[in-house]
């Protein structure tokens, strides 16, 4: 992948990301916002428990998308440096179809496998 599409499709993932981002942070304090003046009681309230995983399932879908735009931010700058492309495990290159699956990715698939069965 020749780097100025690389850097064409991390931007683009990383604009997308931030608006996921935006979007998960805007609900979460919607959710926040209407369980506040209600008196919830997670214990004796059927809707408590639902509330209360609602806002769970969103504060771990929001920290995942925060890792994720790091994971973006990184990658820019390792194409920045001239190290992007390059598995940061063995050394060899990541292959143009990963790259364009996974922009972020800074492992090849061989090395990705291997740390998955450990």
């Amino acid at each position: 992948m020749d780097e100025s599409a690389a850097e064409s499709r991390l931007l683009a993932e990383r604009a997308a990301t931030a608006e996921r981002l935006e979007s998960m942070r805007a609900e979460l304090a919607a959710v926040a916002a209407a369980s506040a003046g209600s008196n919830l009681d997670d214990e004796h309230d059927p809707e408590g428990a639902t509330v209360a995983f609602e806002r769970e399932q969103l504060a771990g879908l929001r920290t995942h998308t925060e890792r994720h735009l790091l994971d973006v931010d990184a990658a820019l700058y390792r194409l920045r440096d001239g190290s992007y492309g390059t598995c940061e495990r063995c050394g060899q290159p990541i292959g143009d179809a990963r790259l364009e699956a996974l922009p972020a990715t800074r492992v090849c698939v061989t090395c990705a496998a291997a740390r998955r069965a450990t």
